[in-house]
């Protein structure tokens, strides 16, 4: 689908806005199983194509997001054409990201942790702040080429349009979670979808010292959830921070045992 066409106003409730095709599947993938099992719409914007991954190729990493998006639930997926391993917090990138902003209309948007090991991560975490921030303003433009190829400018302006909800999905960051979502009822189901980038997660000469072997990723990632599944008194969970305090109206119903 092409992102001139989405219709209005809402598109999506959620947006997952990640560095590279499998981010979400990794960090946030049953987190937006539950919320379109709620009834909610989800979408994802990839901010890179893969063209510099060790393995696989861009085409194959769009077949493979393509077919992970359609088992998670995932109502729309785009991918910019921000360079791979070098996406830099530029006010031409922040545009692009806005532009995606004022169409889909989320609610929510889910970015990565602020702190991470690859570079791409931790700056699509301040990259996709400040364009949510651009966003909301009223004199603010955007691009016109925030696609997979450039794209003509809008037939009418753009509304501005600014996210109530920012959260971070910090499943690789050593912190305490604000708070897990608990992904108990959809952990097979992001397994596969995660398990769909088979350019990147089947055993193969190319980056053997670098990738997980195949057949103990699945030990792996289901470790991690049960961790964080823990932590809140369910089976899975995946963790998020947030840097606002919450906001409690009865504590008769907050989840979550004490002792």
């Amino acid at each position: 689908m092409n992102a001139d066409s989405l219709p209005d106003p809402l598109v999506a409730d959620v947006l997952a806005i990640a560095a590279h095709r499998d981010d979400v599947e990794q960090t946030c993938g049953g987190t937006l199983l539950r919320m379109a099992s709620r009834g909610l719409r989800t979408a994802i914007l990839d901010l890179t194509q893969g063209e510099a991954g060790t393995r696989g190729s861009a085409e194959e990493r769009a077949r493979e997001a393509a077919e992970a998006a359609l088992l998670l639930g995932v109502g729309w997926r785009q991918a910019l054409d921000l360079p791979d391993g070098a996406v830099e917090n530029t006010l031409e990138n922040r545009l692009k990201i806005v532009r995606i902003l004022r169409l889909v209309r989320p609610r929510v948007v889910i970015l990565p942790y602020w702190q991470a090991r690859h570079p791409d991560h931790a700056a699509v975490a301040q990259l996709g702040y400040e364009a949510c921030f651009l966003s909301g303003l009223a004199k603010a433009p955007s691009s016109a080429h925030a696609g997979n190829a450039p794209q003509a400018p809008l037939a009418t302006p753009q509304v501005p349009h600014r996210p109530f909800k920012i959260v971070y999905a910090s499943l690789y960051a050593d912190v305490r979670p604000s708070f897990i979502v608990d992904i108990t009822p959809f952990i097979e189901q992001r397994h596969a979808a995660l398990m769909a980038y088979r350019s990147q997660y089947a055993n193969q000469p190319a980056g053997g010292g670098l990738f997980v072997p195949e057949e103990e990723i699945r030990e792996r990632t289901f470790a991690e959830a049960r961790h964080y599944g823990l932590l809140a008194g369910v089976r899975y969970g995946e963790p998020f921070m947030q840097k606002e305090v919450g906001l409690v109206d009865d504590l008769t119903l907050l989840p979550v045992q004490s002792i």
